[in-house]
């Protein structure tokens, strides 16, 4: 898509009188385009984020350049797209506050999202670490958004949510060196799996991805391409490991679980939903180092030496391998 293409579908959607400002926000992964602001006159909107997908633009910054990456981001951003179209119609940002969509258009593999401006609407904060208000913050979006998800289905998504589940990542699996974890990676993703409180999950919850408030006491999160389906879990341990290293990872594990867990026993009961909550805990928690170790089993195919490679997560996974094998063995 032109330029002008984009400046045009930008203002009849907003039905603004002209752009005043562009900014680069970021490139997108692995260059396949990138996210810019844009200012307006003329409009009730100030400004809106344009994130404009270019398939093919780019190289991996860690060289997984295959056609089945490449395959895989286009289905995300396909995903995406879905996501912001249908979310509205979800009612999932009544409990987890997400940027509105004002519109979308394709041609061919290109994408083009024109989507409400969280800084204009009060989440201008970004975090590279966070302090209790601001962790609970998004434990608590976490929850919102893993309750709302049990009422929806996989239609449009992906069938198991996460950008690092087991189907779409044969090559790394294939490059793990670590056989008792590569032996067990069937293992962990279907005793994930086997929960019978499936859900959908955000899939890329890093902290990255949260927008504060001035106070960080409420968020907004962004970046939908791999919600779909599975055990909330993953978001939570995902979560925890893009905040904490290693010893303060462990040293918050029960608080973390703690507040999340009595987040949803809030969330459901001021609902007054049929899940229980106590059922839900009793299958949950023993999954977030399942979770854990799931996670751990792509980083270390994906990125052997990467600093998330921590003694902890090699201690978890390890315990994780050990309870899954039979009494006796």
């Amino acid at each position: 898509m032109k330029q002008e293409e984009i400046d045009q579908f930008v203002l009849e959607l907003t039905h603004a009188q002209g752009i005043t400002q562009r900014e680069r926000v970021q490139r997108l992964w692995s260059g396949y385009g990138s996210i810019v602001r844009m200012g307006l006159s003329g409009s009730e909107i100030p400004s809106v984020i344009v994130k404009h997908v270019q398939p093919g633009t780019g190289n991996h910054p860690r060289g997984w350049n295959t056609d089945l990456s490449h395959q895989r981001k286009l289905k995300s951003y396909q995903v995406e797209t879905y996501w912001y179209r249908e979310a509205g119609r979800r009612g999932m940002e009544a409990l987890a506050r997400m940027p509105g969509c004002l519109g979308t258009k394709t041609d061919g593999d290109e994408i083009l999202l024109v989507l409400e401006d969280l800084d204009a609407a009060g989440f201008r904060g970004r975090r590279n670490s966070v302090v209790e208000i601001e962790w609970q913050a998004c434990v608590r979006w976490l929850a919102g958004f893993h309750i709302e998800g049990m009422r929806a289905n996989t239609e449009g998504l992906w069938e198991s949510g996460t950008y690092w589940h087991l189907e779409t990542r044969p090559d790394e699996l294939e490059a793990l060196d670590d056989l008792p974890l590569k032996n067990a990676a069937a293992s962990i993703d279907a005793k994930l799996k086997a929960s019978p409180f499936q859900t959908l999950v955000h899939g890329d919850a890093k902290l990255a991805n949260f927008c504060f408030s001035p106070d960080g006491s409420q968020v907004a999160a962004v970046d939908f391409q791999y919600v779909g389906g599975g055990c909330g879990m993953l978001d939570l341990a995902y979560f925890v490991g893009s905040c904490f290293r290693d010893a303060e990872a462990e040293r918050r594990e029960e608080e973390v679980l703690n507040y999340y867990f009595e987040a949803l026993r809030n969330y459901l009961n001021s609902k007054d939903d049929a899940v229980c909550p106590k059922a839900l805990e009793k299958d949950w928690r023993p999954l977030y180092r399942v979770a854990w170790a799931d996670f751990h089993r792509f980083m270390k195919g994906w990125s052997p030496g990467h600093w998330k490679l921590s003694t902890y997560s090699e201690r978890v996974t390890r315990e994780v391998i050990a309870s899954l094998k039979p009494e006796g063995m």
